[in-house]
């Protein structure tokens, strides 16, 4: 992917144009019929949506429409100078694309270790690093919701008060757990995503509670993920411990016997290596490619050169432009995983389903400008940066790997999201145009807005304006800078505008893949 190099400049003018090559620019202000737009030869046809785009030539009906010098679709009929371009005359089509397997492969150049940054870290006993202290209170089935959920929600702020170093108690509630697969990739992927949770470093201690009939039992998921019952995990059986109210109770009783130790943390100062971050967007829009989304990415590339991972996901998002991945691959290898799991997407999971990798994307990314998934994509995987892609994981699957890593997940934010947080994510970073309000605990989680009108209206969730980018007040390298800055922050314990606002007892969400009986 080839574009002008915008991450030192301020953005003024009515367009913004991405590549010299581009045939379409991206409207920075609403724009009126007839206005004119000196800089690229032609007059709006039409009237034109901030975020929206327009044909800077005649677009013959049949050629790519490119953005980013990317292909993003193709002319429905022919797209005379200055019109509208999007769904209403935009064909999406599937294209061939060069793999080219790590043909663009460059080794990062680190940060000498005494020089990294540094955040305020919860060190655990086997040095693993949290920036959160949760007790975690997880159900195998969703027969034992209720359960879990009475437990956490005894431990309020005032229980809580003599516990000032415990972030709370958590509830993780699932809807699945019975009525599915006994074996294969269903029921390990649901084993992968509990065992994540409770053996999150955002965890001081855990409890897994069952009915003691569902096909997701506690002890086969001790056995095949490696676990045991021990000071900081505790297993109970409702239907052996008494029913609702005795297992309620006994669970009360069992964290209150953890909090002491859970208490006794204290951050310290750790490297930013310890960081691996979950890379999410939703409500996009047509600015999510020019301002949040690469900011993010040029974060990224920071925390990298720091010794940190990010984990870019979404396997629908990243559908059209999977080639910029694969020629960064490290390896062939790393390469062909990668696309064996948007194969697998398009030819076994979604094939003649009406989903977004298949093209059409929800109506909110519409509204705000995309026009298909090509497009939409484009502006997803700018998330991770420029640097190599290291490794490919499935869900939920423990990310060992540093640097930039890709995990295969849908695009629905609260299944992602759980799956990046069960492989170790201990932070989020999650971009939104149209305004998605997003928590995930254990893991706190960042909104970076895309534009300033859709921050300003719910500056209550957003985090960050990446919209100065467009107002000409930051460039992409200061914002991505400042999201770096604000990533180290909040690791080291200030709270993002969703915990805050409590949000995120709810957003444990496993992805069910199998068969429901």
């Amino acid at each position: 992917m080839t574009m002008i190099d915008l991450s030192a400049k301020r953005i003024t003018g009515a367009v913004v144009r991405l590549n010299p090559t581009d045939n379409v620019v991206v409207a920075r202000v609403p724009l009126t019929e007839g206005t004119n737009i000196p800089e690229e030869g032609v007059t709006c046809r039409e009237a034109v949506q901030a975020g929206y785009k327009i044909a800077t030539r005649l677009i013959a009906k049949g050629e790519p429409i490119r953005k980013y010098n990317v292909t993003i679709g193709f002319a429905q009929d022919d797209i005379p100078p200055g019109a509208l371009v999007h769904s209403h005359n935009t064909v999406f089509s599937d294209f061939d694309r060069d793999y080219a397997y790590g043909a663009d492969y460059r080794a990062v150049e680190m940060v000498a270790e005494a020089e990294r940054a540094t955040f305020q870290g919860i060190v655990r006993p086997d040095g693993r690093v949290g920036t959160r202290n949760y007790i975690g209170v997880m159900s195998t089935v969703n027969c034992s919701a209720t359960v879990v959920h009475a437990v956490a929600d005894y431990f309020t702020a005032e229980r809580l008060a003599d516990y000032p170093n415990v972030d709370g108690v958590v509830a993780f509630s699932h809807g699945i757990g019975c009525g599915m697969e006994m074996t294969g990739e269903p029921m390990s992927l649901l084993r992968r995503t509990t065992a994540g949770y409770v053996r999150h470093p955002n965890l001081a201690a855990a409890l897994i509670i069952g009915l003691g009939c569902e096909r997701h039992q506690i002890a086969g998921l001790m056995a095949e993920q490696g676990m045991a019952v021990g000071p900081y995990l505790k297993t109970f059986t409702m239907q052996e411990t008494g029913g609702t109210r005795k297992t309620i109770e006994a669970a009360i009783e069992a964290v209150k016997a953890l909090l002491p130790e859970a208490n006794q943390v204290q951050r310290q100062t750790v490297s930013a290596s310890h960081l691996v971050v979950g890379l999410q967007c939703g409500g996009s829009d047509g600015f999510s490619s020019i301002t949040a989304n690469p900011a993010l990415g040029a974060a990224m590339d920071l925390l990298v050169r720091h010794g940190g991972t990010a984990i870019l996901s979404e396997t629908p998002e990243i559908y059209g432009v999977e080639h910029t991945l694969t020629r960064r691959a490290v390896s062939r290898e790393v390469g062909e995983k990668l696309i064996e799991r948007i194969r697998w997407w398009k030819d076994d999971y979604n094939k003649g389903r009406d989903t977004q990798i298949n093209g059409v994307v929800s109506p909110g990314n519409q509204m705000g400008g995309l026009a298909n998934i090509f497009e939409k994509s484009l502006g997803s995987s700018m998330k991770g940066g420029t640097g190599p892609l290291m490794e490919v994981y499935k869900y939920a699957e423990p990310v060992k790997a540093k640097g930039l890593v890709f995990m295969d997940t849908p695009g629905f934010d609260p299944v992602s999201a759980t799956g990046q947080v069960a492989g170790g994510a201990n932070l989020i970073a999650f971009t939104t145009g149209r305004g998605s309000m997003f928590g995930c605990k254990p893991t706190p989680s960042v909104k970076l807005a895309t534009n300033s009108p859709m921050f300003r209206r719910l500056e209550e969730d957003m985090d960050l304006n990446c919209g100065e980018i467009l107002d000409g007040t930051a460039s992409l390298q200061e914002m991505g800078q400042r999201i770096f800055e604000l990533l180290l922050r909040t690791a080291s314990g200030e709270k993002s505008k969703s915990e805050q606002l409590g949000v995120g007892r709810y957003e444990f969400v496993p992805w069910q893949i199998g068969v429901m009986s």
